[in-house]
């Protein structure tokens, strides 16, 4: 293995990337029963992480759940451009 792909995989041990961050909380909701807002609240609850410190982490497909749950919760308004998580 290159050495470059080895420093790579062990700082993403070390840090949280965006896509080991999707792959928590799709854990959290699946086994926790839980939308995926109160999963990231969750997430950052057991980690002792501020919530405002995670939104970079937020990836676009999660961002599109997240937006589904609120509007699902009525913390938002619907908007037809909505889709729906897969």
């Amino acid at each position: 293995m290159e050495p470059n792909k080895e420093l790579e995989k062990e700082i993403e041990k070390k840090f949280l990337t965006p896509s080991k961050f999707a792959m928590e909380i799709e854990n959290i909701v699946a086994n926790e029963d839980m939308n995926y807002i109160d999963a990231i609240c969750y997430y950052c609850e057991i980690n002792n992480l501020e919530i405002e410190s995670v939104t970079k982490l937020v990836s676009k497909p999660l961002k599109e759940k997240l937006k589904w749950d609120a509007q699902e919760l009525n913390f938002m308004k619907k908007t037809s451009r909505a889709k729906l998580p897969l």
